[in-house]
This record gives structure tokens, sequence and C-alpha cells, in this order.
């Protein structure tokens, strides 16, 4: 059929769509579209249908059901249209399928040329990998790859099985669906083992996790909660714990590598229940601004409180220091079941804001307390670091070197960064 044929066909099928069956019709045509592998005579046997023969009340359905249970079709449509405007008993019957994903390949043809074949694509034809890259002082290189497969369940599905080793060694499988519409977004289901080494009591910290989270997304604010079970292993300790949380995250920003007048807020709030019978409720409150000022030059502002109801154990203990809280001291330099961290930078790009990458300047000031809970904040002593840092940012990187006098403990360089998809 010619294009112009193909669009006049369409264009028709406007005004009359499925009509109801009327006496004396029958298949006048039968047109296939979307098929790569399958012939267009074999999809017409399948499907069961004859030219001169009756459409009646099932003919469609019928040939739907042989269709998809043929096994080599992902989806199926048989559209009913007229064939003639002057005789509407002659019908016409669209089979449109889709046989999924396909490759092309490339044999030798009888006089040595080469002839493009199609053929279907397997499962691990169809995977996609993501590199995992991240340093931070304290923990060392992480380095890995995710593997995802799209669409596993449906339309916006993906399943992924993240590996790393170094820094942070973890093996998992994640399942995440989202949502075009109804009351949740996005859904993730996983299992994962983790260990990385605490920097503070300087012991490997062994890490099993189950979960599944809800969010709800609504413009730049997004609801979520999550069910966890956990297991660790940290020195002598093991515990077992389940967990249910619940937060919410106003994001503003309209590119994560470098904000510019906007505002990242996060309240987080969990409640863990341990096999010995003993339970914990722990809070994360994390802000954040960005001031655009003089030309590119922005001035970040952070205020973080990580918390909880009661003592906690080792493990679950937050850290003050490294390039993440407190620059100018080691990474797990302070900690405590309460830590409170504030910081202000001023970033100044020196490439182009038009380029692909950022590269920039920035001068910051952090401080910092870390206490066990019943100890009062205004008994702590601050903790403070001064300095400046190189960082760069692109589309899915960023990077930081930093060189800050902490007080108390000289001069330290502290370094962080990595890949974000």
């Amino acid at each position: 059929m010619t294009a112009l044929a193909l669009a006049a066909s369409l264009t028709f099928a406007l005004f009359v769509q499925a009509a109801p069956v009327q006496p004396g019709e029958v298949v006048a045509e039968i047109r296939v579209h979307g098929n790569h592998l399958t012939p267009d005579a074999e999809i017409i046997t399948i499907a069961g249908l004859t030219i001169g023969a009756p459409v009646t009340v099932d003919t469609i359905a019928r040939a739907r059901i042989k269709l998809n249970g043929s096994g080599k079709f992902e989806d199926v449509q048989v559209v009913k249209r007229f064939a003639s405007i002057a005789d509407p008993t002659k019908i016409a019957l669209i089979l449109i399928v889709n046989e999924g994903a396909v490759r092309v390949d490339f044999d030798e043809g009888p006089d040595g040329e080469d002839i493009a074949v199609i053929n279907r694509r397997g499962v691990f034809n169809t995977l996609m990998y993501f590199p995992i890259l991240n340093a931070e002082d304290g923990y060392g290189l992480t380095y890995g790859v995710t593997s995802s497969i799209a669409n596993v369940l449906g339309d916006r599905s993906r399943l992924s099985v993240p590996l790393s080793w170094g820094g942070t060694r973890q093996a998992g499988v994640e399942l995440v669906k989202t949502f075009v519409s109804g009351p949740i977004t996005r859904v993730e289901v996983g299992a994962a083992i983790q260990r990385r080494t605490n920097p503070a009591f300087d012991e490997d910290d062994d890490r099993g996790r189950v979960w599944a989270r809800a969010e709800r997304a609504f413009s730049s604010v997004r609801v979520g909660s999550t069910l966890g079970w956990h297991t660790v292993t940290f020195g002598p300790i093991s515990s077992e714990m389940t967990t249910v949380g619940a937060d919410v995250t106003l994001d503003t920003r309209l590119d994560p590598a470098y904000p510019r007048n906007a505002v990242f807020a996060t309240a987080a709030w969990e409640r863990m229940s341990f096999t010995s019978g003993a339970s914990l409720q722990r809070t994360n409150l994390d802000g954040r601004g960005y001031l655009g000022l003089l030309g590119q030059s922005v001035l970040a502002v952070r205020v973080l409180r990580l918390g909880a109801n009661g003592p906690q154990p080792a493990y679950l203990k937050p850290l003050l220091g490294g390039w993440s809280s407190l620059r100018g001291f080691e990474a797990g330099a302070f900690v405590g079941d309460i830590v409170l961290v504030g910081s202000a930078e001023l970033l100044v790009p020196i490439l182009s804001p038009i380029s692909v990458a950022r590269l920039g300047l920035s001068v910051f000031v952090d401080t910092g307390v870390a206490y066990d809970f019943g100890q009062r904040v205004k008994e702590q002593v601050n903790q403070n670091g001064i300095g400046g840092s190189v960082w760069m940012s692109a589309t899915v990187f960023r990077v930081s070197v930093s060189v800050a006098q902490g007080r108390g403990a000289g001069t330290r360089v502290n370094v962080g960064g990595g890949l974000t998809f």
C-alpha cells in the first residue's frame, strides 16, 4: 500500500471507527501492521481469517485470542474498518501486532553481500548497563555496574541488579514501577546484601535488607513510606529488626547538579523494632537553600539534624566528619546519638554556564556537633572547619576536592563525588 493510500484509509477510519456488525458483512481485505519477523500470510493464517468469510459478532474476538495464544506477540489489536465507502458490507480487518524487541544482524548473501536479518532479542540482549562509581574519604572508592531490564511488568517498570565492590560491596535486586495516574506514582521492592567498613569504629558492617516502598508525587513535593526487614553483623554484634518509615521531600531544583534559587528539604521518620523487644524512633531533617548571586555564583546553605528518641547501638549512630558533613576532619571523627550540622558555601563557576560540564571554586564554613541521648546540646563544643574547594559537575557526575582547616585537627584534604542516574 502506498503512503498516500495508507493515509487516506487512516483518515477514513477516524470517521467510521469500529461499527456494529451489519447483516451481509464479509471480509474484503486483511492488512497486517507492526510485524518484523513473522510474515503477513502466517499471521493471517494464525488469526483464522480468509477473504470472503462472513463477519460475525465474534470474528474479531476469535482472531485476537488466536493471535495472543500463538506466543509470538507481546501485544495484539484487531481493528474493523470499512473497505469501501460505496458498499458498507465490505469490511477490512487490520491486524496490529507487537513482536517485542528485535535486533538487526547481518548474514552473508549468495553473492557475498551483507543481508540484514531481523531476529528476536532475548533477555540478555535487552539488558541495559549503568556504571557505579562513587568515592568519599573514609569509605574509599566504590565501583561496579547496575544491570537493568525495562518493562518486565508492563510499561514504566524496571528490574535492576546492582553489583559493586571496593568501599561498599553490594549485591541486590530491585523492581520499580511507576504510574501515570492513581493514588501511588511509584512502587519499589527489593533485597540486598552489603558490606562496608565503619570509619569511626574500624569495624566491618554487614547488612541484609528486604524492603518495599510506595511514593506519591505532587509537583515539587514527594511523599513516601517504606517497610523493611534488616539483619546486621557489626563486629561481635548481631541483630535483626523490622522498620516502618515515612518521609516527605520538597525539591524545587531544576538542575540538581548546580541548583540556583531553589530549595531542597526532606523530613523522615523511622520506627525500628528489634527482635530483643526494644524499639527506637529515628528522625532525619535536612534543609538546603541555593541563592543566586552575582553572575553565576551561588550561595548554598545547609542545616542537618540526625537524631533518635533513645540511645542507639553503635552500628546505627550517625557520624560527623569528612566530605559529606564536616570538612577539615576525617570521616567519623565524631559519633553520637544526635548529630547537628550547618554549612554555608559560596560556589563560583569558572567555565561558561552553557558548557556541558561546570568547573568552579568555592569557599565554605562547616560547623557541627555530635552528642549522646540525654546530653544537652548547649553543653557541647561545636566543631568547625573552614576552607576552599575545586569542584566539577556535569549531568550525571560531580567531584569535589577540598582543603580545610579543622579546629584542633590541623589541615585536611577531603574528596568526594561520583556518578548519579
